[in-house]
């Protein structure tokens, strides 16, 4: 046991040594750390282009040669073929990919704001397939971690990124794989955004600040969502699982805390006033209207109907168990159920129609449009107001003179009114969204240190098995209470070393050390104890794991 925990940190020592003359990403310079409970001075300075320098003083040799003295030649010997081994199992399981560049949270995607809804529609994902999703981007070379939020004015894709520059182009490669948009189109519509600004991004989303109507309550539920379906995904990791979870809490302090969600209308109602304003003399009273889908949006759509003096809805949809709980909720309005099967028939009878099904393909075409009789004359025309992602109404309906088809995407005018007082209110929510980002940031820093504290403990460790198993075979026959006296000693006194790392390697309970600072003394304790290459082992570990699941 004591040589192969010499051969392993001496085989870690020349590749961690190698890595830093390969890596494009050097620590800030250091200048007179001192390592609490060991005799030696150590400095780190910058020289030339990108080096690293190493001062030992007092007459001491480098730790390497000190362990490497600790062995006899025959584990010399050992220790040189580890080394080799080890160099080429490096090779094998292409670490040379990864850098020392920090691990960066990303958000790559797609929204209302910068694509538009026949590009977003190729990209979206059901619920049931984000799981899926989630395991496919964490088999990629760079990402560590995944979440998936796909709606109706959304695709976004947020990272753990092993690296920013080759996690992004991973991602957009798989976002062009699923979608069959080319990656030079998607380029063209994508944002991209990095740690702070990444989770700022998600915070304003759950809060409703970058939603089509600003304040609308529909998308934290579907952040909530998110996290929901990514519990028991080994993808869903602990700093995604912590951003979302973040993220919903600031959503819900921003509607409770201030007034951005008074009177705020939701998609689904923007759609409601939308065919409100086609309609003659702006009134449902006298349309003939038909709801394609029952489920979360057609519900929030059958409501706002009936909220508009909307005496009579015909409902297409799968099951009736979905219309029955509605009509248990809405006694004052008559609602009609039909099956799929029938609804041509039923649209051919109404002026208005929405469509809001998850449906994949488009369930009316210009042809079976084209078929239907006229509309009541008042009406002038048909209305398709189709507020799904993918769209369920071919958009070349439009061509037509007896109908015209209206998307998510043309919703912007009816909140564009009272746009002036939303702007207010949301300045308010940034005080809110601050304050939980800088929660949210001392929480991933100190996260930061974990693999840090690990790797030091079991080092140590690992020194302290191997010499007390040399003092154990040195004394003879010794009583067993002798033994255990022996033992807790070596297990006191690394206790006694380990507590000043620890100590300086956690944030203060009252938070007053800066992350910054907390970050520079990881790095010190990483370079002195060549921990680095066993983190990035770690992570490489990991992701061999799961891809082989």
């Amino acid at each position: 046991m004591a040589v192969a925990s010499a051969s392993t940190f001496a085989a870690a020592s020349v590749a961690s040594r190698r890595m830093q003359s390969n890596s494009s990403t050097v620590s800030s310079s250091y200048s007179s750390s001192f390592c609490h409970g060991s005799q030696f001075f150590y400095e780190l300075s910058k020289k030339g282009s990108d080096r690293k320098s190493l001062v030992f003083h007092r007459g001491l040799s480098l730790r390497c040669e000190v362990v490497s003295r600790s062995l006899d030649p025959i584990d010399k010997v050992d220790s040189k073929k580890s080394n080799i081994i080890a160099l080429e199992q490096l090779k094998a399981s292409g670490i040379d990919r990864y850098t020392k560049e920090r691990s960066s949270i990303a958000v790559i995607g797609l929204n209302v704001h910068t694509a538009p809804v026949e590009i977003r529609e190729k990209l979206a994902l059901p619920e049931a397939q984000w799981p899926q999703a989630i395991d496919e981007l964490c088999a990629l070379n760079h990402i560590q971690e995944a979440a998936v939020l796909s709606t109706c004015n959304r695709m976004e894709i947020y990272v753990v990124a092993l690296s920013q520059h080759r996690g992004v182009k991973e991602v957009t490669e798989w976002m062009s794989k699923i979608s069959g948009v080319p990656v030079s189109e998607l380029c063209q519509h994508r944002f991209m955004l990095y740690n702070k600004d990444a989770t700022r991004h998600l915070f304003e989303v759950a809060s409703g600040l970058d939603s089509v109507v600003l304040g609308e309550g529909q998308i934290l539920a579907q952040v909530k969502q998110v996290k929901k379906l990514g519990q028991g995904v080994s993808g869903f990791g602990r700093k995604i699982s912590g951003l979302f979870e973040r993220a919903i809490i600031a959503g819900k302090r921003v509607r409770t805390e201030t007034n951005i969600a008074s009177g705020s209308v939701s998609v689904s109602s923007a759609a409601v006033e939308l065919g409100q304003m086609k309609l003659p003399e702006s009134s449902y009273g006298a349309a003939r209207v038909l709801v394609i889908g029952a489920g979360k949006m057609g519900k929030l759509v059958i409501k706002h109907l009936a909220a508009k003096g909307c005496t009579k809805i015909v409902i297409v949809n799968r099951t009736e168990d979905s219309v029955d709980a509605i009509r248990e909720e809405l006694k004052d309005t008559e609602i009609v159920y039909k099956p799929l099967s029938e609804m041509v028939a039923c649209a051919s009878e109404a002026d208005i129609i929405f469509t809001c099904t998850a449906s994949e393909s488009p369930l009316f075409l210009k042809e079976d449009v084209d078929r239907l009789p006229p509309v009541d004359p008042k009406v002038e025309r048909r209305f398709f107001i189709d507020i799904s992602v993918p769209r369920n109404v071919e958009p070349s309906i439009s061509d037509l003179e007896t109908a015209e088809v209206y998307n998510v995407d043309d919703l912007k005018e009816v909140v564009a009114a009272n746009k002036e007082d939303r702007l207010r209110k949301a300045m308010e929510a940034q005080g809110v969204i601050c304050e939980e980002l800088q929660k949210f940031e001392a929480w991933k820093d100190s996260l930061e240190t974990v693999p840090t504290i690990k790797n030091l403990r079991a080092y140590l460790e690992r020194i302290r098995a191997s010499e007390l198993d040399k003092c154990m075979s040195k004394m003879g026959d010794i009583s067993e209470k002798q033994k255990k006296a022996i033992s807790d000693l070596s297990i006191g006194m690394l206790k006694k070393f380990l507590q000043g790392p620890m100590q300086h390697l956690r944030l203060d309970a009252n938070g007053c050390r800066k992350p910054e600072e907390l970050l520079e003394i990881m790095h010190a304790v990483n370079t002195m104890f060549d921990l680095e290459t066993e983190i990035i082992l770690d992570t490489v570990r990991t992701k061999v794991q799961r891809n082989q699941k």
